[in-house]
């Protein structure tokens, strides 16, 4: 009797280890697949049912609206700018960052003496977080206290009183200004990896065949660059698309209403107005148009590797 008990136990031990053994990547994959389903697929459903309900915390209930949270933001002419105002934002600051970051990049190929530090030094910002970086140029640029007007006037010779964080357009060119000084290495590492990994055999057949400096950047640097320009693009104007940070500790939405972001107009009507259900349909209406945008600079960049 012992004998067959012992048998049976055995039995059960290779039954079970065998099915261990034929499920093993499930189990790896099973708490994963738990935490994604937790923290992103769980909320995602519970803000698509909160897109077609009365979400407000001034209106007691949750009655089924419909499609009208929707039709509320796109009526609603601050939701438009806001959305105008994000994409030539965006836009600006990319392109900014872009010419910044290839002109470093260029700068640093050639190695030189201090190169590694210059190098580290450029990429400090990048590790700063966004909320520091709008203070600081807040520091610097909030009149009286801050030192720009100051210096603008030594360097020009007459008093400046520019209010950079309320006067059009310098109010616009004080927030390009501060996400390009933290987002410029961003730009100016992946570039400079690009040319870096450009043969110099390349421009050497180039100077044989008696191409000038410009004709090499135009003829050689830029087409092996434009791929891996295309991944640091594609990153960055998704990244600023969702810009909140410095428009909050800068420019708080003003003066008025016109420095709103997307991000930001979402925050108000959802954190400020507690209309959470307009702001929850905002932020799938945005979220849309980063996928359309993001999918478009996908097959861009994808169309030099299927060629």
């Amino acid at each position: 009797m012992a004998v067959r008990t012992e048998e049976i136990r055995r039995r059960r031990s290779s039954t079970a280890s065998s099915w261990v053994d034929r499920h093993i990547r499930l189990l790896f994959v099973a708490p994963a697949v738990v935490l994604i389903l937790l923290l992103t697929v769980f909320p995602l459903g519970y803000s698509l049912w909160v897109d077609f309900v009365n979400y407000d915390f001034t209106i007691p209930g949750h009655d089924w609206i419909g499609l009208d949270n929707f039709r509320t933001v796109w009526d609603d002419p601050v939701a438009r700018h806001a959305l105008w105002v994000t994409i030539w934002l965006s836009a600006a600051c990319v392109g900014f960052e872009l010419a910044l970051g290839l002109s470093l990049a260029l700068a640093m190929v050639r190695r030189f003496r201090g190169r590694r530090v210059l190098t580290t030094l450029f990429v400090v910002p990048l590790f700063i977080s966004p909320v520091i970086v709008g203070t600081f140029f807040s520091l610097i640029l909030t009149q009286p206290f801050g030192p720009t007007n100051y210096l603008l006037g030594q360097l020009l010779g007459h008093p400046v009183t520019i209010d950079f964080t309320n006067d059009a357009p310098w109010v616009y060119i004080s927030i390009i200004l501060a996400d390009a000084w933290q987002w410029t290495p961003f730009m100016f590492v992946i570039l400079l990896a690009g040319l870096t990994s450009i043969s110099d055999e390349l421009y050497q057949a180039a100077d044989l065949d008696g191409a000038k400096p410009r004709q090499a950047f135009f003829f050689v640097t830029l087409p092996l660059l434009l791929p891996i320009a295309l991944v640091a693009i594609t990153f960055r104007l998704i990244d600023s698309m969702k810009l909140f940070d410095l428009i909050f500790v800068l420019t708080h939405g003003g003066p008025g209403t016109k420095t709103y972001t997307a991000s930001y107009y979402l925050y108000q009507q959802g954190f400020q107005l507690f209309h959470l259900g307009q702001g929850t349909a905002g932020s799938w209406l945005l979220m849309i148009i980063i996928l359309g945008i993001a999918y478009w600079l996908v097959q861009r960049l994808l169309k030099p590797v299927e060629a």
